[in-house]
């Protein structure tokens, strides 16, 4: 699929021309980083936006913009309440959005956490594979009937799944040797793997998922890392690229991080990213295994639907909730 957009296109230019009046979007994350600057988009060019976020006091302060873009576009934006580590929060989100009725012609699953130490959630998962696959997989299954027919669901990926395939066999580590980003990988993984899953179910109603790696962004997301392991990662990342032959390694502003997530929730074709995923306004290629993180492409068991239908069998379990 040809397009005109890449690695710097801004969300302002996938946007450009497009009319979003009457469009209803779900954007989880929207108190930091990318998530403010997809939900300031999305109104600017008319859309009404929910936002979903932890702290409803933190995103009132940090959406100041996105109501400014709203008033001045005639769009909207609200926020309401999601913890993702705590699933009690989670079927209380749903519940009440259920109960509201209104359906959205997207869901941008925009949250995370990155590289935290070893932790667990409130319901007693690894922080990381609970916070960015399993809160969103229960969230998202219990909304589903919310998503009009024909809408899409877009969640944020990374690059980082190529840390690590899921393991399902000890998705919490308790038997093997916990890594920040080997954690990190997992999820990302799921999150791939949840769009290829969703997809499957719901694509018989036009419903289609995708996947996106944003880019290396330089936002809050990182907060759980030392000067000294940041600086070390991105002279690691630097070296791999000069290793390839790439250009330099150089951060997305978050205009152009969050470009990803609105093309293929608004412009690109349905049926070119579903089930699929994509960086840089485009849909990848799948390649084979190295270590170059930074080189573009997916991996096979990224988008494996047996490996999907195994996660999702394994989150079922794990929730006590079949979707």
């Amino acid at each position: 699929m040809a397009n005109q957009f890449g690695a710097k296109t801004t969300t302002e230019e996938v946007l450009a021309g497009v009319d979003l009046k009457g469009k209803r979007f779900l954007v989880t994350g929207a108190s930091a980083g990318l998530g403010v600057e997809t939900s300031r988009a999305l109104v600017a060019h008319g859309a009404d936006v929910v936002g979903a976020v932890r702290d409803l006091k933190k995103g009132e302060t940090a959406t100041a913009e996105v109501r400014k873009a709203a008033e001045t576009s005639g769009g909207s934006f609200e926020l309401i309440e999601l913890d993702l580590a705590d699933l009690a929060s989670v079927r209380s989100a749903a519940d009440k959005l259920n109960a509201k009725g209104e359906q959205f012609d997207v869901v941008i699953a925009n949250a995370g956490v990155m590289a935290t130490p070893l932790g667990y959630t409130k319901d007693g998962f690894e922080t990381q594979f609970g916070t960015n696959h399993l809160g969103h997989f229960v969230f998202i299954n219990r909304i589903a009937k919310l998503i009009k027919d024909g809408g899409r669901l877009v969640n944020l990926s990374s690059a980082g799944h190529r840390f690590s395939n899921v393991n399902l066999d000890d998705p919490n580590f308790k038997t093997s040797e916990y890594t920040p980003f080997g954690a990190y990988g997992r999820s990302k993984t799921a999150n791939i793997l949840f769009a290829v899953g969703f997809d499957a179910r719901h694509k018989a109603r036009g419903v289609r998922a995708t996947a996106v790696h944003p880019g290396g962004i330089h936002t809050e997301l990182g907060r759980h890392m030392s000067e000294a392991e940041f600086n070390g990662m991105l002279e690691n990342l630097k070296k791999q690229r000069r290793d390839a032959g790439l250009p330099d390694f150089e951060f997305k502003t978050i205009p152009q991080g969050s470009a990803t997530s609105v093309w293929a929730a608004v412009v690109a074709p349905a049926e070119a990213v579903g089930a699929h995923y994509c960086e840089d306004c485009h849909v990848s290629k799948v390649v084979a295994p190295n270590e170059n993180l930074m080189s573009g492409g997916v991996y096979a068991y990224a988008l494996d639907p047996a490996n999907a239908e195994a996660l999702w069998k394994k989150s079922e379990e794990l929730v006590g909730e079949t979707f």
